[in-house]
């Protein structure tokens, strides 16, 4: 297991690389290139640069997250063969950094959603927050209002600029769109690229629906045990697999993750894990806490311990934290409670790892 640390990059976080290289057990960064647009092919002597900047602090890096997916592929489009091209362009390039795993998702238009950025928690730190009845209720369009408000002056991953102005569009398209259609889109473009990861010895890790049901009429998939076995059956080929995301699939409360690692993990399917707590307010009500076990409805320990015993040797992140010590930042990735999630997750493994070794 390999503790990496998400950074979006020089200029996209406050977080300098010399403070996540002082986070004991975080051995690199995952990150991006938050200024490409989606459907560019990511240029060799950028990819080339970021990571001699990463090395530079003692840091390494081997995952990607995100390398989109523009809308055209996902939605079968006749211009989606040209942006598929750009997709294996980028991840040649990759290769040639050594990345060995992309993080990426196939969720249209829109990656994430919350109803608040900034939810007061009666400790006195803020969280993100997911109010089923509230983004019923909402336009889309409103939603990234408020998030734009919310967001500190940050660009938020999944709500850029040049997709949110052509979110009304773009949904509209999505109507015509059948969820089996959708399924046929997905495969077209796994039989397209799964190849090349072959060839240049990258794995693909898709990301989960976050949430994991339909919201704003558009198609959810990877949401849970049996979509995420027919995703995988779609390209049996050990380079398709995915990113874990304890989170975004405990938020779907039928969800058992201990027993979904220990099935996808034990396959060697899971390539890179997204590790957090969340508390539910109600069935589809949640606001994400800290990431100790008690602090939420996960059981961190036995959700760490799956991972453990299926054998996984990939990479592990903390995921979303709290604002906590008046810090202030990019909602879900400031500094310290992620540094505390990071401590937390190594522990437990270590733990839990000698506990193993003594029989």
């Amino acid at each position: 297991m390999k503790m990496v640390f998400r950074w979006f990059g020089k200029g996209y976080d406050k977080i300098p690389l010399e403070y996540i290289r002082q986070i004991p057990g975080v051995s690199g960064v995952v990150t991006s290139l938050m200024d490409i647009p989606v459907g560019e092919v990511w240029p060799l002597e950028r990819v080339k640069a970021l990571k001699e900047e990463i090395n530079s602090y003692g840091l390494e890096v081997e995952v990607i997250e995100s390398v989109n997916i523009h809308e055209d592929i996902k939605l079968g489009e006749k211009t989606r063969d040209r942006y598929i091209q750009a997709y294996i362009d980028t991840i040649k390039n990759l290769s040639q950094i050594g990345i060995k795993v992309i993080c990426y998702n196939f969720m249209p238009v829109l990656d994430w959603a919350r109803s608040d950025l900034a939810r007061p928690l009666s400790d006195g730190s803020y969280t993100m927050a997911y109010n089923h009845k509230l983004i019923l209720k909402i336009n889309p369009k409103h939603l990234a209002d408020k998030f734009d408000e919310q967001s500190n002056g940050f660009e938020l991953p999944g709500w850029e600029p040049d997709r949110l102005k052509e979110m009304s569009a773009t949904i509209e398209k999505y109507k015509s769109i059948s969820e089996d259609q959708y399924w046929k889109n997905i495969k077209y473009f796994l039989d397209s690229v799964i190849p090349y990861a072959e060839k240049y010895d990258v794995k693909l890790a898709i990301h989960p629906d976050d949430p994991p049901w339909p919201i704003f009429g558009l198609p959810r998939v990877i949401t849970n045990r049996d979509n995420i076995r027919k995703f995988l059956d779609l390209n049996k080929s050990p380079y398709n697999g995915i990113t874990l995301c304890s989170g975004s699939l405990g938020s779907n409360i039928n969800n058992d993750i201990p027993a979904i690692v220990r099935e996808f993990a034990g396959e060697g399917r899971v390539h890179f894990a997204h590790i957090r707590n969340i508390k539910f307010e109600s069935e589809r009500d949640f606001y994400e806490c800290a990431h100790l076990s008690q602090c939420g409805s996960l059981d961190m320990f036995e959700i760490v311990k799956a991972f453990y015993d299926s054998g996984f040797e990939g990479y592990i992140r903390p995921d979303h934290g709290r604002m906590i010590w008046g810090e202030t930042g990019r909602p879900g990735y400031g500094l310290y409670d992620r540094a505390l999630g990071a401590t937390y997750l190594a522990g437990l493994w270590e733990a839990i790892d000698k506990m193993s070794k003594k029989g």
